[in-house]
């Protein structure tokens, strides 16, 4: 029986906490396919996860950690053979299921998708829950009919893991993009994604009419809240918003307007049912249109003993793009 490092997140009268611990395989949960976890990411979920600020942990003890990528070392999934490098994102993971921030995983087959060619598992896991996001709001916008034609795409929380990814798909997609931030110091970064006009977050965060100025074609909004509520106001006839974060909040302060008088519409986009052709789709979509140089510039790499630290920052808004965890087990970067 094999020990493997974890963080554990265990609940006691004192309230929860997450430490590092030493785990055995017998520990782990049930599932078809065990996989030795290479790398995996912090996202915001997994700080709320650690530091209990948010009621992610459906059960007790968890180990977070919403995104993995690893190799298969044992299967009885017809899907997969030992060997085979994965990935898995959401479905869970880190909330009702052990997720990535161990050395081991078990997991249902059903969860995971074989990593497509063009991706090393160090930038799956900088593509990871976030990216994976992203292109799934892209392609809401595109069943929708839109193009980059259009007009003007925006993207709300553009320094974020997910907004900075549907800043850069989205230029790779053609369009003209807006990014929203309130890091006046992050232009450069976020032109570099491929953003052509930095909006300040200031512009769309306090309360405004029903119907405003016709801005933007179609949305990407991480935020929720005001922010939303001025992104429907400021979007062109027949334009269409992708509402996939709540930063800033689950209210939306808005009226039908848009709805009824531009015929805009609402997407709302979740990423964590299994839904695996869709996952798969967007992998190799994602392994298309993202090139090496821009899944790095938006992410770092750190070591797993690390990790603890870097979860609890990202709740107060230290990180920007992807922190990547490398678990150690040497495959490529």
């Amino acid at each position: 029986m094999t020990d493997f490092r974890a963080i554990r997140i265990d609940k006691d009268n004192d309230g929860q906490h997450a430490d590092y611990v030493i785990m055995r395989e017998r520990d782990l949960m049930e599932g078809d396919v065990d996989v030795d976890v290479a790398f995996s990411a912090i996202n915001y979920k997994d700080g709320l996860a650690v530091t209990g600020k948010g009621p992610v942990v459906r059960r007790f003890p968890m180990i977070p950690g919403v995104d993995l990528a690893g190799r298969v070392t044992r299967s009885a999934h017809p899907e997969f053979a030992a060997g085979d490098i994965v990935v898995a994102t959401a479905c869970g993971l880190g909330e009702a299921h052990y997720g990535g921030f161990a050395e081991k995983a078990r997991l249902s087959g059903d969860w995971l998708a074989k990593l497509p060619p063009a991706l090393t598992p160090a930038r799956a896991m900088a593509v990871g829950t976030a990216g994976l996001t992203a292109m799934f709001c892209v392609l809401a916008l595109e069943r929708h009919g839109a193009r980059p034609e259009d007009g003007l795409a925006v993207v709300t929380g553009a320094t974020g893991g997910v907004g900075s990814f549907a800043v850069a798909l989205l230029a790779k997609a053609g369009w003209r993009v807006a990014a929203v931030t309130g890091h006046a110091s992050e232009d450069a970064y976020l032109k570099r994604l491929g953003a052509s006009e930095i909006i300040g977050r200031d512009e769309l965060s306090a309360p405004g009419k029903p119907l405003q100025k016709q801005r933007f074609a179609v949305g990407v909004d991480t935020v929720g809240g005001v922010t939303l509520a001025n992104l429907l106001a400021q979007t062109r006839f027949d334009g269409a918003v992708a509402a996939c974060g709540n930063v800033a909040g689950m209210e939306l302060p808005a009226t039908v307007a848009p709805f009824i008088l531009r015929g805009v519409s609402l997407l709302g986009v979740e990423s964590v049912r299994p839904r695996i052709g869709l996952r798969r789709a967007a992998w190799a979509r994602i392994a298309r249109d993202l090139d090496s140089s821009a899944i790095d510039a938006m992410s770092e790499i750190i070591s797993f003993d690390a990790a603890l630290d870097r979860a609890r920052s990202i709740v107060g808004g230290k990180i920007r793009g992807r922190v990547v965890i490398d678990m150690g087990l040497h495959l490529p970067l």
